[in-house]
């Protein structure tokens, strides 16, 4: 199964978001990284999974460790940090510029319609 590169991902690094879907539901937390190949993100502290680790020099002692997994970007909602609601996140491009000048094209909420 081939997977297209998602270039135009509406979740970054640091964005605050909640879980949906799965063992983690209703918790927020924020982004620690994005992998744009395979359409998820890597959030701190959730979809946590127990892997046992033998003795090696970076754990000296083994033992059983817990790791996080990444999640799909389909069960997450992006939470607004100026309206602090559960929303979907929407683009626009700046307006009004002298001639010759292209505008940015910047992230807003769609509750509040405020800059991201």
């Amino acid at each position: 199964m081939f997977r297209t590169e998602n270039k135009n991902m509406k979740i970054k690094k640091g964005d605050k978001i909640k879980i949906t879907i799965g063992k983690d539901k209703g918790k927020t937390g924020v982004v620690e990284k994005v992998y744009k190949n395979s359409n998820k993100v890597l959030i701190t502290g959730m979809n946590l999974y127990k892997r046992h680790v033998k003795k090696n020099e970076k754990m000296p002692q083994g033992g059983i460790v817990e790791i996080p997994r990444p999640m799909n970007v389909s069960k997450l909602n992006f939470v607004c940090p100026k309206c602090a609601k559960v929303t979907r996140i929407g683009f626009k491009i700046e307006k009004n510029l002298p001639a010759g000048r292209q505008g940015k094209k910047f992230r807003i909420c769609k509750k509040c319609d405020s800059k991201i």
